[in-house]
């Protein structure tokens, strides 16, 4: 089943699909899946898996056994969330081997709620703080991000023949996108000079070598984040604080800011829908305080006399409230 839900994202070129350096393929979730059923899994030199050894039969992977499974990741501190996607894993391999009259029917998966989305961002000069924090290889996309509201997976399959510096812009396929549409990228200067410095031009523009080793000990350094030991996990500690998917919600918070309109900040994040969209545009306690003040500027800056005209206006009718209270008393 896993093999067929495989072959079936690569065909379709799903985005879950993932391809690991050493070439295997997989999708996010499965491996808890093969841990808890009991495959046995390898991967031949084309990077395609292989049944070692064979776990439960396929009839008793049952709502039960997914309870089960979910219970397990618990006691492992999995959140519902990675929960979910090795869950959406089993339940898309079961519908596959339905459809291919492998099986008869599918047993019902009960999803766990997931906490609501995050709304974390970065200001300006906080971003400024935590970039110096990184090592010169990977400074140039942890800028594009930033800037831009590029999806990692979206920038890491960036070459350079789709870059234009003297235009300061890049060119997304539809193919390179989540929502297979292609779409043009604005460059930030700071950007755009880093890039120029980068020689040869030649295949990837990013690099993203021990990105989330440099990530956590990154924001660790600057106070947005924090590095847990995990008994028995030496080498894979686990991480609170700021994600890298806070920095698509900066960006998207920073072109509204700056007064760009919310269709062309959409085009350049990437964002098909207003819904998802708006989620990702959050407003904090300065941006309300903020918009007040520039009402006040612009109404001043439109018409300064009728503000004018309005306190005089309350001053007389304040003094004749007065008036009329001292002289009924």
């Amino acid at each position: 089943m896993a093999s067929t839900l495989l072959r079936r994202a690569d065909i379709s070129s799903r985005k879950s699909l993932k391809v690991r350096a050493s070439g295997e393929e997989t999708i996010n979730g499965l491996k808890s899946l093969d841990d808890f059923f009991g495959y046995s899994v390898a991967f031949n030199d084309d990077g395609q898996r292989y049944i070692k050894s064979k776990g439960v039969p396929v009839t008793r992977i049952t709502t039960d056994a997914a309870r089960e499974f979910v219970r397990q990741r618990r006691t492992e501190n999995a959140g519902n969330a990675v929960i979910n996607r090795s869950l959406a894993a089993l339940r898309r391999m079961l519908v596959l081997a339905k459809k291919e009259k492998k099986i008869q029917d599918v047993p019902w998966i009960e999803f766990q709620k997931e906490p609501p989305a995050r709304k974390g961002f970065l200001e300006m000069g906080q971003f400024e703080e935590l970039l110096s924090q990184f090592p010169t290889v990977l400074r140039p996309l942890i800028t594009f991000l930033y800037f831009c509201g590029v999806r990692v997976g979206e920038a890491l399959q960036i070459d350079w023949s789709q870059v234009d510096l003297q235009r300061r812009l890049i060119r997304l396929e539809d193919e390179q996108t989540k929502n297979d549409e292609p779409r043009i990228v604005p460059l930030p200067s700071i950007l755009v000079m880093m890039l120029k410095e980068i020689e040869p031009k030649v295949g990837k523009v990013f690099d993203a070598t021990n990105l989330r080793k440099a990530w956590m000990q990154a924001c660790s350094a600057v106070g947005l984040g924090r590095i847990i030991e995990v008994e028995g996990k030496k080498y894979d500690p686990r991480y609170e604080g700021l994600t890298i998917h806070d920095f698509r919600r900066s960006a998207v918070r920073n072109l509204i800011n700056a007064g760009v309109p919310e269709k062309v900040a959409m085009s350049i994040s990437g964002h098909k829908t207003r819904a998802v969209f708006d989620r990702y545009h959050i407003v904090s306690t300065a941006d309300v305080s903020a918009a007040m003040q520039r009402v006040e500027v612009a109404a001043a800056q439109q018409k300064p006399a009728i503000s004018e005209r309005l306190v005089k206006k309350f001053s007389r009718s304040t003094r004749k409230s007065l008036m009329a209270l001292s002289s009924r008393g």
